[in-house]
């Protein structure tokens, strides 16, 4: 064992010797670790971001949402008025729907019916813009959103329609600054809402989450459902003559109202809710289930398909997959630096060899076995990977930081990325220099020692 730590100390004062060479040999493993762990980190935070992502808009759920834009097929000019209204106006989404769905449908674990209204909410001489939603327990449940204080509705609440609700950790900070907002009153619109529960703060990236029904939990105010449809606004109590001619104003449930001009109706949206959120057992039912709702759903529409339905976690599995194959390519990319340093490796190394011939034929000849030389020669080339496989760990963290502050992409540097690039670096220096240590340990001595 002391001869081969005398050896390699022989191979360290050998590098330190000719420390310019070394470094610039060194260059292309420090490159590409750096660049190796940089990319491993961009694809662990993307990894992460979908991952949140999918806990945001819940496990295998399924969004039906009402086309607000939607106009039907015309009819006939020979039928009558009220027959073409039939045919042409469906109920639009309704809560009889949401329990048709959770009743017939098998697969179906939960079903969240939503109604969503901007409104203003007005408490201690405070007013501002603030999102109403009428909700059930399961909707908590659905977006795994937890109270942070207080208490969930009951099914008494629920039921009979009480002035209760819960709230955003940010309309807790500014509507009651100073004070506990449980028990406390808060107005929303016209109607008065006693502040029962506080929601746990949710983290959500608005910019990267339009399309899958993400709203900022955060900011809005949570009333039972059958609450805000009764007391506050319900889009389904729509008068009969609205859907005629008439020229006259006509009332849309409470405080709702459009103008006619003698033609038809220009309402643009008369659904009662603005979203089911259905959680699917297994992720394998959902394509079935799928089929089985759009069919329900449109014979209770009167066959018009006046809602899409959308699979957020179908969306965020084909992201991550599209992320994965991008990040397995920069990655391969990366590790073409690894290589290529390690060809200089080689190369530098068998430079050496031809420089040192005389040092390798007098270290033979005064008793240093061909291992010996090898081991030497493959110790030098090891101690510039490794050295160079530190740097570059230093510099792709460095550079993971760099582009997290500059771009706002999230990375993530896992201490795997940091070992397997280690890894790679070591076995780069013992693979590529095992051929100059080879040839090195093959020389004469004889010819060696007269080598000028």
């Amino acid at each position: 064992m002391e001869r081969y730590f005398q050896i390699l100390s022989i191979a360290i004062e050998a590098v330190l010797a000719n420390k310019f060479r070394s470094m610039l040999t060194a260059l292309g493993i420090i490159f590409g670790v750096a660049a190796v762990i940089a990319m491993m980190a961009i694809g662990n935070g993307a990894q992460k971001e979908i991952l949140d992502q999918i806990k945001l808009v819940g496990v295998n759920n399924v969004i039906i949402s009402p086309i607000q834009d939607y106009s039907g097929s015309g009819e006939d000019d020979d039928e009558s008025d009220m027959k073409s209204v039939k045919k042409k106006y469906s109920p639009g989404l309704t809560l009889k729907d949401a329990e048709s769905i959770a009743k017939i449908i098998p697969t179906v674990n939960v079903v969240s019916p939503e109604v969503i209204y901007e409104t203003y909410i007005i408490n201690n001489g405070i007013r501002s813009k603030a999102t109403l939603n009428g909700v059930t327990p399961y909707f908590f449940e659905v977006f795994n959103l937890k109270l942070k204080e207080g208490k969930m509705f009951n099914e008494i609440q629920l039921r009979n329609g009480d002035p209760v609700c819960l709230i955003g950790p940010d309309i807790k900070a500014k509507f009651f600054p100073h004070e506990k907002p449980i028990g406390s009153y808060i107005k929303c619109g016209s109607i008065w809402l006693k502040v029962i529960g506080i929601l746990e703060n949710k983290n959500v990236d608005l910019d990267e989450s339009k399309n899958l029904g993400i709203t900022n939990y955060n900011k809005n105010i949570y009333a039972p459902i059958h609450t805000v449809l009764l007391r506050y606004k319900d889009r389904s109590l729509i008068n009969e003559s609205a859907l005629r001619g008439g020229g006259s104003t006509v009332f849309f449930g409470r405080g709702m109202a459009i103008s006619t001009g003698g033609g038809e109706s220009s309402a643009t949206n008369t659904n009662q809710l603005d979203k089911i959120v259905v959680q699917v057992k297994e992720s394998e039912q959902i394509a079935a289930t799928i089929q089985i709702i759009q069919k329900m759903l449109k014979r209770r529409h009167l066959k018009i398909e006046d809602f899409e339905i959308k699979v957020p976690e179908l969306l965020l599995r084909q992201e991550q997959r599209t992320k994965d194959i991008f990040n397995i390519v920069l990655g391969a990319i990366a590790s073409i630096s690894l290589i290529v340093g390690g060809i200089g490796i080689m190369n530098i190394m068998l430079a050496s060899v031809m420089e040192r011939i005389r040092e390798i034929g007098v270290r033979m000849a005064t008793g240093a076995r061909k291992s010996d030389i090898i081991f030497q020669f493959l110790s030098e080339a090891t101690i510039i990977s490794v050295t160079g496989g530190l740097i570059g760990i230093v510099l792709g963290i460095a550079i993971s930081k760099i582009i997290m502050n500059i771009t706002d992409i999230l990375t993530i540097v896992s201490p795997i990325s940091i070992l397997i690039s280690f890894g790679v670096s070591a076995s780069v220096g013992i693979l590529f220099g095992y051929m100059p240590a080879k040839k090195a340990a093959e020389q004469d001595p004889v010819t060696s020692l007269r080598h000028d």
